[in-house]
């Protein structure tokens, strides 16, 4: 895969008008107009909204089981107003066993993991290959890295400012990534998501598809299409975060956790399993890949958790309720009473327990950012830290997420940087992790 502009896609204007931006132009191998890329949605982070195989010992969705256990004292037999427990076999109505959202999910970890393992060198994190530079494409293609660089400094400055401790290439690489996020995510959560179809959905796939073999359709592809040449970056969870949309596009209820589970995989999940490939993992690291994979993808899974608490308001004003069904209806709240926005005794004890799984799912991911290499773990903190302090912020809240949007101050998320440098100085050897290597 190369950077070479070879290839001439015809525009698609329900895809292209809802970035708000100009498609580029070819001529030849020239770029003649690059796009200008001026979403306004601020909710997607880069590290989050971010299959076969033995079962890990503790993968991050069996914190569904440990969560039922841990925050009541009863066991996995117990029933009783509970969170249920996610096993990687489901029955369906019919009473057939089914494979689990867990086991889809880890089953593209293991492919993720087995990808990076062939890149691993004894010396160093990751083969960067070389630029394979075409007449008139170099300064084309850092003209496009420079400007995913602007959009991630405009709508993640915290996250940014973190990336600028990574070597340059790896740098380039995350704002790429950041950036594809950013344009998928505003198909369905944009100013013109009204107008977006499913068969938009598969246009922007195809477009994905092309990129990941170097013939990308503009100059903020190119960047992405340069980085998947470089790095062993694989398209799947591309493509899952695009049937994320989909899943947007037409359902609005989860009957229970492992639905989901499955959705914030899908939009949020996917972020890290895209991203561990270029933050690469410390060379002194004894964790196994697979674990640091596992925690990536737990960190996506909170940050999603947590936008959906943060946004249960925002959510029923468009008719959406991004909460299991059966665990509302074990507590006695109907989609009427989230509609109502009544802040009760029933709803604070309710989201009480949802905040709970969520720090579950950050705790699972602490043990793996401090397993990455040095110079990538500042941005993971960082987000990491701010994200969950929005949970404190909702119960600081009084639990009232449906008029009282929970925001992190600005004098926070500045305490909150020097917290996350000192704990991205902490070497994997002097970190007691159960993710070490059998």
């Amino acid at each position: 895969m190369s950077v070479a502009m070879l290839w001439v896609v015809s525009p698609n204007s329900e895809v292209s008008s809802c970035f708000g931006c100009v498609e580029t132009v070819r001529e030849g191998n020239r770029l003649l107009d690059a796009p200008r890329f001026t979403s306004r949605d601020r909710n997607l982070m880069c590290g989050g909204r971010f299959k076969k195989g033995k079962m890990p010992r503790r993968s991050s969705t069996s914190l569904n089981a440990e969560f039922k256990i841990s925050s009541l004292g009863g066991s996995t037999s117990d029933n009783g107003g509970n969170f249920s427990v996610v096993s990687s076999m489901v029955a369906n109505p019919a009473g057939e066993l089914t494979v689990s959202s867990e086991q889809k999910v880890y089953d593209v970890v293991l492919k993720q993991a087995a990808l990076v393992k062939k890149q691993l060198r004894s010396s160093e994190d990751y083969e960067v290959k070389p630029d394979i530079v075409l007449p008139g494409t170099l300064s084309l293609l850092s003209e496009a890295y420079d400007r995913c660089g602007e959009v991630c400094a405009e709508y993640a400055k915290t996250f940014y400012l973190g990336t600028l401790l990574m070597t340059p290439e790896r740098r380039r690489a995350i704002w790429a990534i950041y950036v594809w996020c950013r344009r998928t995510d505003e198909l369905v959560d944009g100013p013109n998501a009204s107008h977006i179809t499913p068969s938009a959905l598969d246009r922007w796939e195809s477009r994905l598809d092309d990129l990941f073999k170097g013939r990308p359709f503009d100059m903020l592809d190119a960047a992405l299409s340069d980085t998947v040449a470089k790095f062993p970056v694989d398209i799947q969870p591309f493509k899952d975060m695009i049937e994320g949309m989909r899943m947007d596009l037409r359902k609005s209820r989860y009957k229970n956790f492992d639905e989901l589970y499955l959705y914030c995989y899908y939009v949020a999940g996917t972020v890290g399993l895209m991203s561990v490939p270029v933050m690469g993992i410390a060379p002194e690291s004894q964790a196994t890949t697979e674990s640091v994979y596992n925690a990536a993808l737990a960190l996506g899974i909170a940050n999603q958790l947590t936008n959906i608490l943060r946004d249960v308001g925002e959510d029923a004003r468009r008719g959406r309720v991004y909460l299991p069904q059966d665990e509302l209806a074990q507590a006695g709240i109907s989609d009427e009473d989230i509609f109502s926005g009544k802040v009760t005794e029933k709803w604070r004890n309710f989201i009480k327990k949802q905040i709970k799984r969520a720090r579950m799912f950050f705790d699972e991911a602490e043990k793996g950012v401090t397993q990455l290499s040095s110079a990538s773990r500042w941005p993971v903190w960082a987000s990491l830290l701010l994200y969950r302090q929005i949970l404190d912020e909702i119960e600081a809240n009084d639990y009232n997420n449906f008029t009282k949007r929970a925001y992190v101050s600005k004098p926070k998320k500045i305490l909150a940087l020097p917290i996350a440098y000192a704990k991205s100085v902490v070497s994997p050897s002097r970190t007691l992790s159960p993710l070490v290597k059998a």
